[in-house]
């Protein structure tokens, strides 16, 4: 029906459809807004039974106008067609939501409360939808939740004995049969007994059930089977499930989902009041899961104490606790000296805006890290526990972390939201939670009080300095920002077409506001790492990757990742190994948590030729992102440079584990080997790298290195041959040739290519003064001349 028009409605897409027909979105040209229309099939209109069930729709709506709630527009009906006008509502299912997995607690407290407020706002018009499930809930961009489809509600009458809701004897004989989603049906409704507002209760347990675990409550594939399940078995308690989830979250939805009417919630309003209380809790939730009473029934009792009971009671817990503590001593979270925030859930549930959240994730980690007494683990090693489903306590041992934070984000128009939980990692318990919202101009303010209350809740010590940046929130050039986290989403892929796209958001964002330093370091990095792949020449790439960073400051001074990335830019530039020390020491000054940092630090130390320094720096970055293939290679490398070979195997076989594909650990494995005269090996390991580098010269130069030690001349001749090739030439260094003639044992050429590599610059990369490859010619008057003249400090 696209293109065509009911009435003033032009139907511009489908949207959906049923076994009532099909729901499009359409344009109201009377009053130029879009609208939902529910359309019956010609097929359809001539049954009696479907069109009463539309109408019925119809009269149940229309009694309800509830923010909650889809409002009705129109009943209308043209030539052989009749249809239903409905509030169009953007978003995403819930349904849709939760093919991603669990929500986080707060977001299922605070979903779930606006469904029970929607609920009773129909049941106090006497409609039961009798059809609730994820699929007929609908999440708006700015986190509402709206109620649909209301094909087979009931009408309820009031009974003169009883004051209770039952079902009208005037419902229609469609109204009487077994309708509903059978995996959400209350046992009353499979026994085709009278439903009534419980039932619906019922079914709100069954979808928090599933927000919470992700899965249904009960999971019988065939319908036989399922009915007697619904109707026999206890439901799997939901923390069997996610041990993340609070014992309150779990009685709420064990409440709900009581086989008979009368143990569950009597009214929404009791399920919204504890869903309220949960999401923003004012008592710990410990407290209220040993009691076993329902928030409002608490506080109600204690509306009605007296003054005298409420004081005794409070001397009583009090003292409960203090004896607790000192016997125990686990009332509280230990010492909190390492934290890792996982990556924060995309809640538009429009794959396209993962940007947005691993934005915010990498931003709240860069806040966090400022804090010199806590370790907080780098990006690299958290984003690969995006979208994978781990018990926490386990993901907090590979990380090596005390305390996590997870969570999610919402960016809706002009508005964005971050719900954050903070868990102790070895007993996965919640120690506080919290939802902030702000507009999109105040994105700082909104991390930065973010990170504050973490600060706070883990009782971490600020310096004055940090307290300072920690508080620091100007407004942002919303487009500039939007286009930055874009960049660094493609960045982070590390491959050359991601970092190109990359350098194209960046340079956007320097576009739409010329002062924004952290567009510029992005830049910076770019450059760095196209130089390091391959795509530019690094006498062209390092130059410019130096100017941007320089920009960068010129605009902030105090951005540690513009220090960092103007430091490793400055020593491959015709090894500046001064200013490379000085702005990474800097960079790690302001940020004691960039792993980064630490491992181009420690690449300057390799120069410089501090073997010691050189290892502890590299451990520090592996420390900071444990999972990362790139640092955790360059530790084993450490350990060769410092002659640790056997420390240097293991290092580069755990990285292989990590990521069995990562070229670079399958080369500096070949190079301990080859140290170690272990040559079939090593050429081995080698020719992995090579293949998985797709043959990149510096992959193939080593290669070259191996073959030399291992005695095979005319094999390392072949490589020197092939990396001469004009076309390779120009991404060969002179440094990497000098390293297979020094192999060779042919001292000449080795420092005719080393004069080369140092007028070229690009002696920083083979480790001058530590590296095994080069020991053949350390006793050479001519090596302690060349060590001179590039202004290596002296042994």
């Amino acid at each position: 029906m696209t293109g065509q028009t009911l009435g003033h409605y032009r139907i511009l897409e489908k949207v959906g459809s049923g076994g009532m027909g099909e729901v499009y979105r359409a344009r109201d040209e009377r009053l130029g807004r879009d609208v939902a229309v529910k359309v019956l099939p010609p097929h359809l209109v001539a049954d009696e039974s479907v069109r009463k069930r539309l109408h019925k729709e119809a009269r149940a709506l229309s009694k309800l106008n509830h923010p909650n709630i889809e409002i009705l527009f129109e009943l209308g009906s043209k030539e052989d067609a009749e249809f239903l006008v409905v509030e169009y509502v953007p978003g995403v299912t819930l349904g849709a939501r939760l093919a991603q997995g669990p929500l986080p607690e707060r977001e299922i407290a605070r979903l779930g409360a606006q469904l029970a407020n929607g609920l009773g706002a129909a049941h106090s018009q006497r409609v039961v939808h009798c059809d609730l499930k994820p699929d007929n809930l609908r999440i708006t961009p700015d986190g509402r939740l709206k109620i649909l489809d209301f094909g087979i509600a009931k009408s309820l009458r009031v009974t003169r004995e009883t004051s209770k809701y039952e079902v009208s004897t005037e419902s229609t004989t469609l109204d009487q049969a077994v309708a509903g989603t059978l995996p959400y049906m209350a046992p009353e409704q499979l026994r085709s007994e009278p439903a009534d507002s419980r039932s619906d209760l019922y079914a709100a347990g069954a979808v928090l059930y599933e927000m919470a675990t992700g899965q249904r409550a009960f999971r019988d594939g065939v319908a036989p089977q399922l009915t007697d399940a619904i109707l026999h078995q206890p439901v799997v308690p939901p923390r069997a499930l996610n041990p993340r989830i609070s014992p309150e979250l779990e009685r709420i939805i064990l409440k709900c989902l009581q086989k008979e009417p009368e143990n569950r919630y009597q009214s929404a309003t009791e399920l919204e009041v504890d869903l309220r209380q949960l999401a923003t809790p004012t008592v710990p939730q410990a407290e209220s899961a040993r009691r076993g009473l329902p928030i409002w029934r608490r506080h109600a009792g204690m509306a009605v104490a007296t003054g005298l009971g409420v004081v005794a009671a409070i001397l009583v817990v009090l003292a409960v606790v203090w004896w607790r503590e000192r016997q125990r001593g686990k009332e509280g979270p230990g010492l909190i000296q390492s934290l890792a925030v996982l990556p924060l859930q995309n809640l538009s549930g429009d794959p396209q805006k993962d940007y947005f959240a691993d934005g915010m994730t990498d931003e709240l980690i860069t806040r966090l890290a400022q804090i010199s007494a806590l370790r907080v683990t780098s990006r690299t090693s958290v984003m690969r526990y995006k979208d994978v489903k781990e018990p926490l306590p386990k993901i907090a041992r590979e990380l090596n972390a005390d305390v996590i934070v997870e969570g999610s984000v919402l960016k809706a128009g002009n508005r964005v939201r971050i719900s954050a939980e903070l868990i102790e990692a070895a007993t996965d318990r919640h120690l506080w939670a919290d939802t902030y919202e702000r507009d999109y101009g105040d994105i700082l303010a909104l991390q930065s009080e973010v990170a504050k209350t973490i600060a706070q809740e883990i009782k971490i010590k600020l310096t004055p300095q940090e307290q300072t940046r920690l508080a620091e929130s100007p407004r942002v050039n919303s487009a500039a920002y939007d286009r930055y986290l874009r960049g660094r989403y493609q960045w982070n892929k590390r491959t050359p077409e991601g970092v190109q796209k990359g350098m194209e958001y960046f340079q956007q964002a320097i576009a739409d506001d010329p002062g924004y330093a952290l567009a510029y370091a992005g830049l910076a990095d770019s450059y760095i790492l196209l130089g390091n792949l391959g795509v530019l020449e690094l006498n062209t790439a390092i130059p410019d990757a130096e100017a941007a960073a320089k920009k960068a400051l010129e605009l902030d001074d105090r951005l540690a990742e513009a220090h960092a990335s103007l430091g490793i830019a400055s020593l491959i530039d015709h090894l500046n190994w001064r200013q490379a020390e000085k702005e990474l020491k800097l960079a790690i000054e302001l940020n004691p948590n960039y792993a980064s940092a630490y491992q181009w630090y420690a690449s300057t130390l390799a120069v410089i030729g501090r073997p010691d320094d050189l290892l502890r720096n590299a451990k520090r970055a592996q420390e900071l992102d444990p999972l990362s293939p790139i640092i955790n290679a360059y530790l084993g490398r450490a350990y060769y440079l410092v002659r640790q070979n056997s420390a240097a195997v293991q290092q580069c076989q755990r990285t292989i584990e990590i990521d069995p594909g990562f070229p670079v650990a399958h080369l500096f494995l070949g190079m301990v080997f080859t140290q170690q005269g272990r040559h079939n090996e090593a050429i081995a390991e080698i020719q992995k790298a090579v293949d998985l580098s797709h043959a990149t010269p510096a992959a193939v130069a080593v290669l070259g290195c191996a073959y030399a030690a291992a005695g095979k001349k005319d094999d390392a001749m072949r490589v020197l041959r092939e990396l001469q090739e004009p076309a390779k030439r120009k991404f060969v260094t002179s440094a990497d040739i000098a390293t297979i003639y020094a192999g060779m044992g042919e001292r000449d050429q080795a420092f005719k290519w080393l004069d080369k590599a140092l007028e070229e610059g690009s002696l920083w990369s083979i480790s001058l003064k530590l590296a095994p490859t080069l020991d053949s010619l350390r006793m050479d008057q001519r090596f302690a001349s060349l060590l001179h003249r590039a202004g290596l400090p002296a042994d």
